[in-house]
């Protein structure tokens, strides 16, 4: 016979049955199924899918949102209520709705304040079939209030006393998180003796000296709007009694002997005893004629809070709590009610019914007291709802009968007490569906045998289809003593067996139509493992294996995983897994344990296990440890095309366990005598599979390994020829590039010969325009590495591919790759080059790029030629060397430096390509303006006289420009070194010399020499000279240098600055030698050369002359040389000028003696050439 699936309820007459929905499991009907095909063309009443709380706190400082969403067919509309009346949101330009919700979004934030919008919110989703209700949401706004002011008199108590420190925080909504903590926000420490009471107040058993402070600050935190408030601190100053007496306990709260508490059903039931007393009381709490929950029951605040949580009426009863301590004891009864708010017993649920069906909505709570049941529809009162004969309310059930259309509606149950209430929303559908089938066609299921099999057929359809199943395309129906048929039109198959595979049909219908649907079942070999690990005693330090073979149906695939005592493998490398053993090396004893291995497919999981024992090992003579014996019995196996088996005996270990085998080959048609490295195997395995190249004969030896190292090479296996093939790759490395204008040269890496795959390796070359339409040429080349392609023309973009092929056939298509053909010389030269001066050394040249097509390469660069022609100066018609800069890319711009002020250059352009230069652009010539010159080249003081003074000196080398006139300045140094006024003096540039007169007698001057050009004044020379005396000047000067040398006090007086430089030097060398060193910069700077001092602002002079100059001998270019020149060239510092000759010494921190030595540079005296050592004369003048 044929099985239908009829509901297991009492069978009713057609039409009388309640449609119920069925959708993989049994479910009572809340609603359509949502699959998107389905809802398409069902229409659906409204139903509630998302809300705001009940009770809803929201932050005053953010937008309101209260939430309203919901879902039907066709989508409903949205309307709200504020405390009862219709909320007109039009009205309100801050109240906006979100766009397909009824989600209300109300702007606070730019205006209007959270205390308008307090209220009873509730929201209506509408649509043809129905409307639904929300909560009713109350919406207030959270507060967090100041503590009121008062003043706070400090306390003082006596040791031992008890103590309440009040906290009574500013009441907030939601109520504020208690805490005390001190001035540095540190929480204050509590115990049993000092304890927080749930009301926030602060507890003391007894005060203690230790309790003294003045910062004692309770803190309430309201988390809604994220602050907190401080009381203000509380003085507490225990004074110290000679003796405290103790006394049993008392509570300091709750008050009396009993009390009452009233929680409601599932929150937390939390009740409070503190007690003061000397010594500290202990709290206890019992239940009177019962036992408190074990799962539930929680000590809070040293056991002085007792929490019970989710309680329940059975929770009501006396709680006593008792105070003990060793003199006396005291209890408190507190009696707890236990009320509760409205809760579900059967909400009521969606309903779906065809026309003419009869069916029920059933409301049912629970509460105490017990909660009111009322009905609304759509909304409404269903006592002032349109009548609707085919609906009879009776307490918290509606009956329906012979429904029709227009029964449709949105039904609303509320539950309600003094506690709260309950609100729910029920459709009821009438709806004519014929069957629809909702489980996928021609789904597979896969089984394993012997096991049940379940297979689906959800489905829809108003009213209520039977379901019917059949198998394989005779329809052979199937009985209810083999299967087992669900409710939900799950077909069971309890034991499945081989024969139980093949095609099941599964049939809906109702009155209004049938639908059918095919599935797949497919039974599979369980998994089996055939050989299972064995116990196992082994020695320390040996090897241990463990076997596991698996056998499963061909068409899974297994995975096998090994545990250690039900946990994973220890991650050690002395553990490896091979594809059926686990090998365990140098075993010690915490390896002992027991081995699993778990054999895994997509359907089923078998697993076996062993035991391993370790056991200390037997006393033996000492071993010889050596590299193992060579492996033995080499053996090929299972040859295929690309691959071969090969398995072999292992050699002796020679007491030292083999870790791994390397196992090479012999290529004796490509490289005989050569072997390569083939792969490597750990050491527990003696087989392994390896993978080949095609057209290769074979030999493969094999080496074993252990810590002392490696044995000899296994003899030879036998050989093993492979079977040509196609290549399996193409050349790489391909590049086309041109060596002439007209050719291209396509060149690739070749393959080797195991690349090969066969005999007779050749190459296709396969080249074509890049941007034209011509088909691709083709060549055919033996195995070489180059292809030129003649006659092709300049420059021109090719696609170019190489193929490999055999005598067995071509490698796989091969990647194309571009290239140029041969590049040639550019054309075109650039044009309109433009030269703009930067300055007298830096000129900016531009120029216009030159047409790609011209290029004929690939581009490189521009490259700017230039040199000079004339020195506008010496009208030197020389060219010199020409200059060359190069600008990568397509630059159109560049600088050109380092040119030479007052000069004419040309320069032209050429652009530059792979192949090398184009023609240069026609010449383009420029100067640059002038710029100041150098210093002179040279300056003389001849001639000295009484007044007078004759300069000498050559024009600047490096004039940079036309000189217009030369500047002197001179100033008198006097006898203690003091610099004069500084004089100035304009001297024509055609002159060479120049008589200074009206000068001082006997009188040292310093002189400063300079050319100007139009761009300025340039370097300038200095140079010293002395006026005569008299006449006789000479004789006389060297007469008394005679006669003051014979002298003795002038002798004395020697030896005395002898004496001092003496013991300058010592100090300086102990100094030294102390790690310090002598601040020869700073002295070298504090006496700067007045060569180089810099010119005051005011009046023009330079600096103040420096008594060094006396101290050591001038700077070459400073003092006259016995010639009384002075060459630019040499007028740089050197470090040997401050010596005699080269004879200047350092120290070995780098600082320079001569200085401080006495040495001096040898002067001549007033004009005398003698190069003799300085007379006394001018060695005093050092010293004056």
């Amino acid at each position: 016979m044929q099985l239908k699936i009829m509901p297991k309820k009492k069978r009713l007459s057609a039409g009388k049955v309640p449609l119920i929905l069925f959708l993989c499991q049994m479910i009572s009907a809340l609603e359509v199924p949502l699959d998107q095909k389905l809802l398409e063309d069902l229409v659906q009443p409204p139903t509630i899918t998302q809300q705001s709380p009940k009770d809803y706190i929201i932050d005053p400082r953010e937008n309101i949102v209260i939430q309203c969403e919901a879902k039907g067919k066709p989508p409903p509309s949205f309307s709200w209520t504020r405390n009862g009346t219709h909320f007109d949101i039009d009205k309100d330009p801050l109240v906006t709705m979100k766009p397909g919700s009824g989600t209300l979004i109300i702007n606070i934030m730019s205006e209007g304040k959270a205390e308008t919008y307090e209220g009873v919110y509730q929201c209506t989703a509408r649509n043809e079939r129905g409307a639904a209700i929300s909560n009713n949401i109350v919406i207030r706004p959270s507060r967090s209030p100041l503590w009121t002011k008062e003043k706070l008199e400090p306390m003082i108590l006596q040791n031992g006393q008890p103590l309440v420190l009040p906290c009574r925080p500013p009441i907030g909504l939601p109520p504020a998180i208690i805490f005390w903590m001190d001035n540095s926000f540190q929480r204050l420490p509590q115990s049993e003796r000092v304890s927080q009471g749930l009301n926030g107040d602060l507890y003391f058993s007894n005060v203690l000296p230790e309790d003294t402070r003045e910062d004692y600050i309770c803190y309430a935190r309201f988390n809604h709007t994220q602050t907190i408030q401080q009381k203000q601190p509380i003085s507490v100053k225990v004074i110290s009694a000679r003796s405290s007496r103790e006394r049993p306990p008392t509570f300091l709260t709750p008050e009396g002997n009993a009390s009452h508490k009233e929680e409601l059903r599932g929150n937390v039931l939390s009740l409070e005893c503190i007690a003061e007393g000397l010594p500290t009381p202990i709290i206890y709490w019992i239940k009177e004629d019962g036992t408190l929950p074990i799962n539930r029951t929680f000590y809070r605040n040293f056991k002085k809070t007792l929490q019970i949580t989710h309680v329940s009426e059975a929770d009501s009863g006396n709680y006593q709590c008792i105070a003990k301590n060793p003199l006396g004891a005291i209890h408190h009864t507190i009696s707890v009610t236990v009320k509760a708010a409205p809760y579900w017993i059967v909400a009521p649920q969606n309903l779906v019914l065809s026309p003419g069906e009869d069916g029920s909505l059933i409301c049912r709570a629970n509460g105490n007291p017990k909660p009111r049941i009322s009905w609304l529809t759509n909304g409404v009162p269903v006592e002032i709802a349109p009548d609707d004969p085919s609906r009879k309310i009776d307490g918290d059930t509606i009956i329906f009968s012979n429904v029709q259309e227009r029964s449709s509606a949105v039904y609303q149950c509320n539950a309600s007490n003094e506690y709260g209430y309950l609100l729910a929303n029920a459709f009821v559908n009438v709806l004519a569906e014929p069957p629809r089938i909702l489980t996928s066609a021609n789904t597979l299921y896969q089984v394993i045998a012997n096991s049940p099999a379940l297979l689906d057929c959800a489905f829809f359809g108003s009213p209520l289809p039977t379901i019917e199943w059949f198998k394989g395309a005779k329809g052979r129906a199937l009985h209810e003593d083999i299967y087992v048929l669900h409710e939900n039109g799950t077909l069971e198959i309890p034991v499945a067996q081989k024969d139980s595979t093949g095609t099941y049909t599964c049939v809906a219908r109702n009155k209004l139509g049938m639908a059918k649907n095919e599935v797949h079942l497919e039974i599979k070999d369980p998994t089996r493992i055939i050989k299972q690990p064995e116990y196992a005693i082994v020695q320390r330090g040996s090897t241990v294996s463990f076997e596991c073979k698996v056998k499963h149906d061909h068409t899974l695939i297994p995975t096998v995983m090994w545990l250690k005592d039900n946990g994973e493998l220890p991650n050690d490398e002395r553990f490896t897994v091979d594809k059926d053993h686990l090998a365990v090396t140098d075993v010690d004893d915490g390896d002992a344990g027991t081995y699993t291995c778990v054999a895994n497919t997509t359907l089923d999981k078998v697993s076996a296990s062993a035991v391993l024992s370790v056991v200390a090992p037997t006393p033996t003579p000492a071993p010889i440890y050596d590299v193992p014996n060579p492996p033995i019995d080499l053996e090929l196996t299972n040859q295929l095309d690309k691959s071969v088996q090969l398995s072999w005996t292992p050699g002796d270990d020679n007491n030292s366990p083999i870790t791994k085998f390397i196992i090479e080959y012999e290529d004796t048609i490509h490289e005989v005598g050569l072997w390569h490295h083939q792969a490597e195997v750990p050491g527990t395995q003696t087989t392994a599979q390896l993978m080949l190249s095609p057209y290769v004969n074979y030999s493969f030896r094999v080496t074993a390994v252990n810590n002392i190292g490696q044995s000899l090479p296994s003899k030879a296996s036998e050989q093993y020829f492979t079977k040509a093939a196609e290549p399996d790759t193409n050349p790489t490395a391909v590049e086309g590039l041109g060596s002439e204008p007209d050719n291209l040269v396509i060149t690739w890496k070749p393959l080797n010969g195991f690349e090969s795959n066969g005999p007779g390796l050749q190459y296709k070359v396969s080249w074509r325009q890049k941007d034209g339409d011509d088909e691709w040429t083709s060549v055919l080349v033996a195995n070489v590495s180059k292809y030129i392609v003649s006659g092709t023309p300049t420059f021109v973009p090719y696609l170019i591919k190489v193929q490999a092929l055999n005598n067995v056939g071509f490698a796989p298509e091969p990647a194309e790759v571009m290239g140029h053909s041969g590049e040639d010389l550019p054309m075109v030269a650039p044009g309109n080059v433009q030269v703009n001066v930067v300055n007298n050394t830096l000129a900016e040249v531009h120029w216009d790029p030159v047409p790609l097509k011209s290029i004929r390469g690939h581009l490189q660069g521009y490259r700017i030629y230039y040199w000079k022609i004339q020195s506008s100066s010496r009208r030197d018609k020389r060219h010199i060397e020409k200059k060359i800069l190069t600008f990568q890319g397509s630059k159109t711009h560049g600088m050109l430096p380092g040119l030479e002020p007052f000069s004419h250059y040309a320069l032209n352009v050429r652009v530059v390509n792979g192949k090398g230069e184009g023609p240069a652009s026609p010449d383009r010539v420029f100067h640059t303006p002038e710029g100041v010159p150098s210093a002179p080249s040279s300056l003389k003081i001849v001639n000295p006289s009484l007044d007078s003074l004759t300069l000498e000196w050559d024009p600047p080398s490096h004039p940079n420009g036309i000189l217009t006139e030369y500047t002197l300045k001179y100033q008198p140094i006097n006898s203690t070194h003091e610099l004069g006024p500084l004089l100035d003096l304009k001297i024509p540039a055609n002159k060479t010399s120049w008589i200074l007169k009206n000068l001082n007698f006997s009188t040292r001057y310093k002189f400063y020499f300079y050319a100007h050009t139009s761009a300025g004044p340039g370097s300038h020379l200095t140079e010293e000279a002395v006026t005569t005396m008299d006449a006789g000047a000479g004789k006389a000067m060297a007469s008394r240098q005679v006669d003051i040398a014979t002298q003795g006090w002038f002798i004395g007086l020697m030896c005395a600055v002898a004496l001092l430089i003496l013991i300058l030097l010592i100090v300086c060398f102990i100094r030294r030698n102390k790690g310090g060193k002598y601040p020869v910069k700073e002295k070298e700077d504090a006496h700067a050369d007045p060569e180089i001092q810099p010119m005051k602002e005011d009046d023009g002079t330079f600096g103040e002359y420096s008594d060094a100059e006396d101290h050591k001998p001038l700077k070459k270019g400073s003092r006259t040389p016995s010639d009384r020149t002075v060459k630019k060239e040499d007028s740089d510092d050197s470090l040997v000028d401050y010596g005699e000759g080269v004879n200047g010494q350092f120290n070995e921190d780098g600082s320079f003696i001569g200085q401080y030595s006495g040495k001096k540079e040898k002067e001549p005296a007033e004009g005398n050439e003698s190069s003799e050592a300085p007379s006394p004369v001018n060695a005093m003048n050092s010293f004056v």
